[in-house]
């Protein structure tokens, strides 16, 4: 299977507080609630088409990638962290109102960006009518149990992250080794294309492919998570959140899936879990993952 994504009714270029920029894209229908979604780190927003194409009849829908991702070129200095993220967010809900107009919004946010669409709404300002947050790899105190957990977790993916191979020969290349791992072969059919397209482009020197964002950045990112202090409860969002997480039951469940399993019941969160779900639900079981959402959404005035 080979997805085609739709053309984009309006492409906004939004200028970020550093000079660099995002590249936001509206699609659907225009006179439907609002919904701005994007992706974990490491990866792109147009990857996760098989999950976002089920809201383009009745939803307004914003789709943008994080700096130095997707289809954004990458940033000198890359400034690649998650005060700066958070910041990077707040211009894009603002540019997205000013030119488009207030209207009952949603945020949709997965692992890395689920975690800055947190920090942003507890430390910049509540912009939604509600978040839904699919497995965002918080860590809790040092002194919490699961620490050592997610400690770990995200020290692996540091080590992980600075080895990862940023060239390659053909998008069939990048295809064929996310088929091949075993973090990424339960994805959707298509979604590996899908996402090794959108995670690559032309290199700079004409040889080939490299990655968006470059393994350094992404390593940078896994490290950033052990030292932001970010445990909320619910209560401290102005409004309704909904946490989505991987299956704590499943064999080999990432460290994510029991931590949010802790951060829902601790934190007083509207929550549940993917049965057999990895850490990239909505790439993994899309149909679940837009079920989950759009009942939350209803629940809430936004449907």
């Amino acid at each position: 299977m080979t997805f085609q994504l739709p053309a984009p009714s309006l492409v906004m270029e939004i200028d970020l507080d550093d000079g660099a920029r995002i590249r936001a894209r509206r699609h659907g229908n225009p006179d439907g609630v609002r919904i701005l979604m994007t992706h974990g780190n490491g990866f792109a927003a147009d990857a996760y088409f098989p999950y976002w194409r089920h809201f383009l009849d009745r939803y307004d829908l914003v789709v943008f990638d994080f700096r130095n991702h997707g289809q954004n070129v990458p940033a000198e200095p890359s400034n690649h962290n998650y005060s700066q993220l958070s910041r990077d967010l707040e211009r894009v809900v603002q540019h997205v109102r000013a030119q488009l107009g207030p209207k009952k919004t949603a945020g949709i946010f997965h692992s890395m960006s689920a975690r800055t669409a947190m920090k942003h709404a507890i430390e910049i300002g509540w912009r939604w009518d509600a978040l839904v947050l699919f497995d965002p790899p918080n860590v809790p105190p040092p002194s919490h149990p699961a620490y050592a957990a997610m400690e770990t977790f995200e020290n692996k993916l540091v080590d992980f992250a600075r080895n990862r191979r940023r060239r390659f020969a053909s998008v069939d290349e990048l295809t064929e080794e996310y088929r091949q791992s075993r973090a990424t072969r339960n994805w959707a059919a298509g979604v590996h294309e899908l996402m090794a397209r959108a995670v690559l482009r032309r290199s700079p020197d004409g040889d080939g492919y490299a990655l968006v964002c470059a393994p350094e950045n992404e390593a940078a990112i896994y490290a950033q998570a052990l030292t932001l202090n970010l445990w909320p409860k619910a209560g401290e969002f102005g409004g309704p959140v909904k946490l989505i997480g991987a299956d704590p039951t499943a064999k080999g469940a990432p460290a994510t899936a029991p931590t949010n399993q802790t951060l829902g019941a601790e934190g007083g969160y509207d929550y549940c879990f993917v049965k057999d779900g990895g850490h990239l639900l909505q790439v993994e079981q899309p149909e679940e993952c837009v079920r989950l959402t759009r009942e939350f959404l209803a629940r809430h005035g936004l449907g």
